[in-house]
């Protein structure tokens, strides 16, 4: 399941991410790493997604969200 397939309100955990090098790291660092729990808070029409990572809000366009992959938290 990736990111943009996730439903509101939802806990997943990260399983890989699918980027670019520089676009990876960029979200690594600001803790969307593999293994993180994520909660998703809304998304909008145009394939937008906000989430709760680590405590702290991330909004994130529809392409880098399809490709982020995900399964649910346990």
């Amino acid at each position: 399941m990736t990111l943009q397939e996730a439903k509101i309100g939802s806990t997943y955990t990260v399983s890989s991410l699918s980027l670019d090098m520089v676009t990876k790291r960029r979200l690594e660092a600001l803790g969307l790493t593999r293994g993180t729990n994520i909660n998703i808070l809304n998304r909008s029409r145009s394939g937008a997604v906000i989430l709760m990572v680590r405590g702290s809000r991330l909004a994130l366009g529809g392409r880098i969200a399809e490709t982020i992959h995900m399964k649910e938290a346990s």
